[in-house]
């Protein structure tokens, strides 16, 4: 009886099997060579595709998912032309200091508040939008 591994290296040609066994005597360093050469030769990218999970596809319309989430991220996009007041609507809503808030806005776009209930989550949005920012949940 053969086993899985067996059968799939029986499909494999013989250049195949001579560059896999070549591949697996290679040391760390020269593995991590030659995926940085193939990047080059070819002008592609070792990255791994994010791919969710088949059990984490989203429901049919989409909007089921949405409705299910229980933390979200208040992200400053824009500033806007009122910077002051954003600054201001950024200490009142996080505590942060005058120096922290103000970095954080200009830094923008940045997260204001992680994982945060819904709730509180669109009263960060409303403040920080009436203060002429463009504010997104996440």
């Amino acid at each position: 009886m053969t086993t899985d591994t067996e059968l799939e290296k029986a499909e494999y040609t013989e250049k195949i099997t001579q560059v896999l066994d070549l591949v697996e005597g290679m040391s760390l360093l020269e593995a991590s060579q030659l995926v940085k050469a193939f990047e080059e030769k070819f002008g592609v990218s070792a990255s791994a595709a994010m791919v969710a999970p088949a059990g984490m596809a989203p429901a049919a319309g989409g909007e089921a998912a949405k409705e299910e989430k229980t933390e979200f991220d208040v992200v400053l996009k824009e500033v806007g032309p009122n910077k002051i007041q954003v600054i201001k609507a950024v200490r009142a809503e996080t505590a942060l200091g005058l120096k922290e808030a103000k970095a954080l806005v200009d830094a923008a776009p940045k997260p204001i508040k992680e994982g945060v209930a819904k709730d509180e989550a669109e009263k960060i949005k409303k403040a920080l939008e009436d203060a002429g920012a463009v504010v997104e949940l996440a």
